[in-house]
């Protein structure tokens, strides 16, 4: 019974129905039984290849423009590895156990085809552990990359801040509500004629002066 639709014994059996001579057909139960195992494993083949596809994708769109989204996938795809790899390890021992032991009914020169699906099993555990592998430093380098982000917004911040810090002092002081006209102390720039221009530019410079520091020390 399969549990999900595709049928991974097609090919098993259009080589039955092939013309003689056939080596399906003409030997016995236990290599059928190898045909069908076979054709299982080998069907694992495809998704994983494509999952592969699918990684390098998302690695490519991340190196461009990381966004959120990406990691759910990869986790979505570390667990799709995860659930493969519990499938494949117990295929692989029971595999093992096939060979290594004698079983009823299986010849000894049909187990050297059940080496060769054994074989197809290790590769399969190896692209899945590989895959994980990756996934797991995709996710590590998106974590990176959100911080890398996220550091260089705050310096961003706080170099507008710095900018703007002199300039409220400077709005702060010059707001105070001491009268000019009681103390020659009390501020005396503001009776200057062109008092409120020079401390626009005067605002001005120091605005830019601090612009100029920031990209000389490529902060900016």
């Amino acid at each position: 019974f399969q549990e999900r639709e595709g049928d991974p014994f097609d090919p098993v059996r259009k080589r039955i129905a092939a013309a003689m001579p056939n080596r399906l057909r003409s030997r016995g139960a236990d290599y059928l039984a190898y045909a069908l195992i076979d054709a299982i494993v080998d069907s694992y083949f495809p998704p994983i290849e494509a999952a592969s596809e699918l990684v390098d994708g998302i690695e490519d769109e991340m190196l461009n423009k990381p966004h959120k989204h990406q990691m759910r996938q990869l986790h979505e795809l570390r667990r799709d590895a995860n659930v493969l790899k519990g499938v494949l390890w117990p295929m692989r021992d029971a595999l093992a156990t096939l060979i290594r032991n004698d079983v009823p009914f299986v010849k000894a020169e049909t187990k050297i085809f059940f080496n060769d699906t054994l074989d197809h099993s290790l590769r399969l555990i190896e692209l899945v552990e590989n895959q994980r592998d990756m996934l797991t430093g995709l996710i590590e380098m998106h974590l990176s990359l959100s911080q890398a982000r996220t550091n260089d917004v705050i310096s961003y911040l706080t170099i507008v801040s710095v900018i703007f810090m002199p300039l409220t002092f400077l709005v702060g002081v010059w707001g105070m509500n001491f009268d000019p006209e009681s103390s020659p102390w009390n501020m005396p720039e503001l009776k200057a004629y062109y008092g409120y221009p020079a401390s626009l530019l005067f605002m001005a410079v120091v605005a830019v002066g601090l612009i100029a520091f920031f990209k000389g020390k490529k902060w900016l």
